[in-house]
């Protein structure tokens, strides 16, 4: 059985599978198509390749037209059966069985009918003797009565026999089994559900060895309606003819063996009877007032005609639908062309409704007519104008169909409207071939670069392959300065993301010149914006808020519908970035409910991912996991989606799925050549890497972090978020041991900061300049620092880096011994970080205090000094290990200069002069401690830093060491 078969299937088959290996049957029930036949197979050969040379399958798989021939199904089910056990049988039964299976006559007497049953059930008691019997039922449905009664009879009497039945039967959806007496008492009945529209991609894809258009996958995945049968046929069907649905009608295209299968009966109807019918199939929400205005004369007896036979039905307040969405396309589809005009100019003149009623029409006039053409034009711009983008597509592109071949301006202008249309619904495909056609084919330069703007906003955030196609636009702009206008601020966007910062300001400059020039307002307030975001990357927030200010005005400030849009969820980020969470979470909390009413795909998603960055800042960590869901689920796989649910599972999700959704978003952004991404997702990717707290992941987030460090400096980047990952950066390498390197960053840092720089940079830097000292040995100018970045914080919304600070203050306080100042620090960490649902920063906490709690119970208050560092413990235990200075930095990732000034911090701090009295000192604590453990499977011992204390073992530790080994 091929695994395309049973696409959808596999865990329904384990099920099935478990099911048999407890009950005595399984029945699979569900209603034409949807593949239990499949199953059935599936299963039995599954028990059969499992099964002793012994063992037996008896099967049948009775048709329609079986049903009226007597044992016709148990003809089938005993062809294997050997002539030896119909020879063993008593005179009577095996005279019954002979004449049932037409081997001989039938008996005069009245007793075949019992007899029959026993010699049946005598059979099968001799054949599971020998080995397991599988009796095989695909079609209950269809099994002749005669079968029937015998199985009936004899699977209530099985007992303790080795057989098993697998079943089928064909059933209406929300119908249950009407054979299930043929199966043995205690059958499993397992209904086989629809297949998911995912699930229904991979058959079609499989079925017919192509990629269908995205419309015409999504209209089979609609009309077949998880049914594997129908799915496979209309996906032939539609690789077959080639055009989208749009062409044929309002259903996709229905083969001829499939309407036979379906409308054997409705063919049979009156003639007034198949007429209602199709008029309703052609219209999208038939009910029997529309009918009525069609002209229809009585379609209620019509349709009552249609619901006996199970077509349609119609409800109470005469809304009608079809039994099944493939019921509807196989009508439309079995009607003539002339009728199914017909049947859509009635409705059209039926219908009041813009856009329905331009479907109708177009449908109508399946050929070139200006008329009609120009309703669906303005059909199509009512539809955009009432925020169905999509329709505004598909209507925009039937106009441009029907325009007429001597109006080749009209209908590139058409074909121009439905790809812009179709970009702000997010069906790219369906923009490019639009836009395509027209920059391939159009004699105006004009038209040809509205044709490259929609390319470049069909490309998202993948502008860096976008060079050459805004300059042959520019070519095509000379003379045009409205033209020049557009192509010089795409030219802005495409240096903005690929962190061309310089060049970025100077089109957009230059954009918003033209732009002025010509009057042309949108392009100057995208122009001015983008300047704005660019000074505001390279730190100058002045100049990004005048030019943000003067987009603003001429937008008509914030109630400026769609063109303001992009500048209040900048302005937002500016205060955001100013430590000014609360009005640029109030800002977007405004925004959003416009944005998701009336804007496209990608405003939305923008403004999703801005205000989950907003959330994450302001401590909102589980409404931040929501809010970065609904963007992945508008735009999933893409690279700000993925930088939002990565940013998001940092603040409240977990460190590893934070890591692998920031290394997603990291291969995405590289993929789309945006540098501005790919800056962000690798700070998230460091900032996932450090919530472990240890030198694996620091050694990870340094690697990332220092990507960061070189991409804004190719940049000349200096705004707020890029100094605090220079912050991130600096406490990697501090958990690594390379606290030279660690100052070199946070003095780089220090140099890019103004007096404009908000207060949230110093307090990050801050944080990074006491753990350096802590890890220099300077542990109480540490502290003073770590207290320092805490006291700053305390004064900002910023709840999130309130908590790193105070984790970060309390392991050093713990490391120094002093517990009670830990203690503190550490128990308002873990309460702020459960408060706002920081769960890994939650972790965090409660593992410095559990740290704590077992260093209080071991009764190492009266040891002295202050504890090692993590790589300071890892360090020591390598080197006790025996490992050589070169080998300790090729495991870490670190230098062997690092490792050297490491070890002699170790050397003080534990009191050795050697690597031998270092090597002895580790094992006296690690018994001391009993603490030995190899967690990481490296065939060496892990101390934890708590095992590895100040001074050399006490008299007492050496004694209970001593005591140990002998």
């Amino acid at each position: 059985m091929g695994a395309r078969s049973l696409t959808g299937r596999h865990e329904l088959l384990d099920a099935a599978r478990a099911e048999l290996t407890a009950r005595p049957g399984v029945l699979f029930h569900g209603p034409m198509g949807i593949g239990k036949s499949m199953l059935v197979a599936a299963l039995t050969a599954s028990l059969a390749a499992h099964a002793p040379p012994t063992g037996t399958v008896l099967d049948c798989s009775p048709a329609e037209e079986d049903a009226g021939l007597p044992f016709a199904a148990l003809v089938d089910l005993f062809a294997r059966v050997p002539e030896s056990c119909l020879e063993a049988l008593a005179p009577e039964p095996r005279a019954a069985i002979r004449a049932a299976l037409l081997h001989g006559p039938e008996p005069a007497d009245g007793r075949s009918r019992l007899a029959l049953r026993v010699g049946v059930l005598d059979v099968l008691r001799t054949l599971a003797a020998a080995g397991p019997v599988v009796l095989v039922l695909d079609g209950l449905q269809w099994l002749d009565e005669f079968t029937a009664e015998v199985l009936a009879f004899v699977v209530r009497r099985l007992g303790a026999l080795d057989v098993r039945v697998v079943a089928a039967e064909r059933v209406a959806d929300g119908e249950q089994p009407e054979r299930l007496r043929c199966c043995p008492p205690g059958t499993t009945e397992l209904p086989v559900p629809p297949l998911t529209d995912d699930e229904v991609a991979r058959l079609v894809r499989a079925g017919t060895g192509t990629d269908l258009p995205s419309e015409v996958l999504r209209t089979i995945q609609d009309t077949a309606a998880g049914n594997p049968l129908y799915a496979l046929e209309l996906g032939r069907a539609s690789a077959l003819r080639g055009p989208a649905p749009t062409a044929f009608g309002p259903t996709p295209p229905v083969p001829r063996r499939l309407r036979t299968l379906l409308l054997g009966r409705a063919r049979t109807l009156p003639e007034t009877a198949r007429r209602t019918l199709l008029v309703t199939s052609a219209a999208a929400r038939p009910d029997l007032t529309l009918l009525c205005a069609a002209g229809l004369p009585e379609p209620a007896a019509d349709l009552a005609e249609a619901e006996r036979l199970g077509v349609a039905t119609t409800d109470a307040g005469g809304t009608i639908r079809f039994r099944h969405p493939l019921l509807r396309a196989a009508v439309y589809a079995d009607a003539p062309e002339h009728d199914r005009r017909q049947a859509h100019a009635l409705l059209a003149r039926a219908i009041s409704e813009p856009v329905q009623q331009a479907r109708h029409l177009a449908h109508a006039h399946p050929h070139p007519d200006e008329d009609t053409a120009r309703a669906l034009m303005s059909a199509a711009e009512y539809a955009r104008r009432d925020g169905a983008l999509g329709a505004a597509c598909e209507l925009a592109g039937l106009a441009a169909r029907r325009t007429p071949g001597d109006r080749p301006a009209d209908r590139d202008d058409r074909l121009l409207a439905a790809a812009e249309y179709a970009c702000d619904a997010g069906q790219l495909d369906e923009a490019a071939e639009a836009a395509g056609t027209v920059l391939a084919a159009s004699g105006s330069a004009r038209r040809r670069v509205r044709a490259r703007l929609v390319l470049l906003r069909n490309a998202g955030q993948a502008l860096e392959g976008a060079h050459a196609l805004i300059q042959d636009g520019l070519r095509d702009a000379v003379g045009d300065p409205e033209a020049e206008g557009w192509l010089h601020h795409w030219a802005a966007v495409r240096g903005l993301l690929c962190g061309e910062l310089e060049e970025a300001a100077r089109h957009a400059r230059r954009a918003a010149r033209q732009a002025a020039v010509v009057g042309d307002t949108e392009t100057r307030i995208g122009a001015l914006a983008t300047y704005a975001r660019a000074r505001s990357l390279a730190g100058d927030p002045v100049a990004a808020d005048i030019a943000l200010e003067e987009a603003l005005a001429l937008a008509g400030g914030a109630d400026g519908g769609p063109q303001s849009w992009r500048l209040i969820r900048m302005r937002a980020i500016l205060a955001l970035d100013a430590d000014r969470v609360t009005e640029a979470r109030e800002q977007l909390a405004e925004l959003l409910p416009v944005v998701d009413e009336f804007a496209g795909v990608e405003e939305a998603v923008a403004t999703l991912v801005s205000l989950t960055r907003i959330q994450v800042r302001a401590g909102h960590c589980r409404e931040a996991l929501h809010t970065a869901a609904r963007a992945s689920h508008a735009m999933s796989q893409t690279a700000p989606a993925l930088y939002a649910a990565a940013l998001a599972a940092t603040a409240g999700g977990t460190a590893e799925e934070a890591r692998q959704l920031a290394e997603q978003a990291v291969r995405a952004s590289e993929a789309d050549g945006d540098r501005l991404f790919l800056l962000r997702a690798l700070a998230v990717l460091g900032q996932a890497e450090l919530l472990a707290g240890d030198p694996r992941g620091a050694a990870s987030a340094v690697e990332a972090l220092q990507r960061v460090r070189e991409l804004g400096n190719a940049m000349c980047a200096a705004d707020p978020p890029l100094l605090h990952w220079y912050g991130d950066l600096a406490e990697a390498l501090v958990l690594l041991g390379e606290t030279d390197e660690a100052e070199a960053v946070v003095r780089e840092a220090y140099a890019r900061v103004t007096a404009d720089t908000p207060g949230s940079v110093p307090a990050a830097l801050e944080r990074a300049e006491g753990l350096r000292e802590a890890g220099t040995g300077r542990a109480k100018e540490g502290a003073a620092r770590l207290r320092a970045a805490t006291d700053r914080l305390r004064q900002l919304p910023l709840p999130v880096e309130l908590v790193r600070s105070l984790i970060a203050l309390g392991a050093v306080e713990r490391r120094s011994r002093r517990r009670s100042a830990a203690r503190a620090a550490l128990g308002e960490a873990l309460q702020t970080a459960t408060r706002i649902g920081a769960a890994p920063l939650a972790a965090r906490a409660r593992d410095e205090l559990s740290r704590l709690d077992a260093a209080d119970r071991s009764g190492e208050a009266g040891a002295g000094g202050p504890e090692l560092t993590p790589t300071e413990a890892r360090i020591a235990e390598l080197v006790g290990g025996g490992a050589t200075n070169r080998e300790v930095a090729a495991k870490l990732f670190i230098s062997v200069k690092t490792v050297e000034g490491t070890l002699s911090r170790v050397y003080r701090k534990i009191g050795v002069r050697s690597r031998t009295a270092l090597a002895h000192a580790m094992a006296v604590a690690v018994l001391a401690s009993g603490a030995a453990v190899d967690s990481d499977g490296d065939g060496q011992v892990d101390v934890p830093e708590r095992a590895v204390m100040v001074g050399r073992p006490s008299r007492t530790q050496g004694r209970r060491a001593l005591d140990t080994r002998r």
